[in-house]
């Protein structure tokens, strides 16, 4: 196989067309981590939801390279139901060796393009998002129908979607270790924005949305004055006003992926205040491994998969008392089995194992 694809002005034939509802420049998470690794081996073309215009689709069809395996295509179009006329019309072909779907809103597209092999990757169950369409629970049905293989992003959507399918695995979100490792600490400097904030910090990075529990944030900042809770990521479906405030709660707002380790370094403590909802029901955090990799100590509210799965070596509270608690007891606590946990997950390793199953799905 060609290891460069052509220029985009060439419209390449793809191996894969990926289907994704994050932009690829939003926060870098596990559609980021794992279509990277599989431009190794396949020609892949990203298309995101629309980008409504008056075009409405009388446009050619322009992508981003990011890699020479990787484009990125944001359909000029009014509806995720204009995306399979639209691409049918612009690509050299309409039949394609894998449709890899992160979304089941999606699934019109299966009406204009054909694919060997459908791989439906569920990250989350975006059904119980804020704002979620009515129909996903219906267009999932659809897609499920329509794939071949399924994978899920933890043991809980594991649990969900193996009553529904027949052909189900398990990859909990994995991590880049040597990413987010402080082994050169003396060569990290403090960012500008953190050298105005009190130490001790207990720090979060990610999307700051529904799923987090702004509520637990500004009580536990009101029992613990002395100590700074810095908030970094884009705000999604919460506007600015949703936010509290105090003294000792700073929003740094979002930093690029090659940014988040010199801001955990700074982090005294990382922590997950996620509210339990039906957002939160089936979430598995990256940025745990992410956390432990740098060593931290980190304390979580008891969403499922990490009270399953880490609640040896995790701070795990309920409320506002217990958070203040943690954080007190955080410099005593136990990381010694963070190495244990690390040294059985890569993303290398998902996204390898991910492409043997397709390719023995296609043998």
């Amino acid at each position: 196989m060609e290891t460069h694809a052509p220029k985009p002005k060439a419209n390449p034939e793809y191996d894969m067309i990926v289907f994704c509802h994050l932009r690829w420049d939003f926060v870098y998470q596990r559609p980021q981590h794992i279509i990277s690794r599989l431009a190794k081996d396949y020609r892949i073309l990203v298309v995101e939801e629309p980008q409504p215009t008056r075009l409405n689709g009388n446009s050619p069809l322009e992508v981003r390279e990011i890699t020479p395996n990787i484009h990125v295509f944001r359909p000029p179009v009014q509806s995720i139901k204009s995306i399979g006329t639209f691409l049918k019309k612009h690509l050299k072909k309409q039949t394609f060796p894998v449709g890899w779907f992160y979304s089941p809103a999606f699934v019109p597209v299966l009406e204009y393009l054909d694919f060997e092999t459908v791989v439906y990757d569920c990250m989350d169950e975006l059904s119980l998002f804020k704002g979620a369409s009515a129909e996903l629970i219906s267009q999932e049905k659809q897609l499920l129908a329509a794939a071949d293989i399924v994978y899920t992003g933890g043991k809980s959507l594991y649990e969900s979607k193996k009553q529904k399918h027949h052909n189900v695995f398990c990859f909990p979100s994995s991590v880049d270790i040597e990413h987010f490792a402080s082994e050169n600490s003396t060569e990290i400097s403090l960012p500008d924005d953190l050298k105005d904030i009190p130490t001790p910090i207990v720090g979060y990075y990610g999307v700051i949305d529904e799923r987090i529990d702004l509520d637990l944030l500004k009580e536990t900042a009101a029992k613990c004055p002395d100590t700074s809770f810095v908030m970094i990521g884009p705000l999604c479906k919460i506007e600015d006003h949703d936010l509290p405030r105090a003294e000792n709660i700073h929003y740094l707002g979002m930093k690029s992926y090659e940014e988040l380790p010199q801001y955990l370094h700074f982090f005294d403590v990382a922590m997950m205040p996620f509210a339990l909802n039906d957002s939160t029901k089936y979430i598995s955090p990256t940025k745990t491994l992410e956390y432990m990799s740098a060593y931290k100590p980190i304390i979580s509210t008891k969403v499922r998969d990490v009270m399953r799965d880490y609640s040896n070596c995790i701070a795990l509270i309920d409320d506002a008392e217990d958070f203040a608690k943690a954080i007190s007891e955080a410099p005593e606590r136990d990381l010694s089995e963070y190495g244990q946990i690390l040294e059985k997950t890569s993303w290398d390793a998902t996204a390898a194992q991910m492409s043997s199953i397709i390719q023995k799905a296609t043998a």
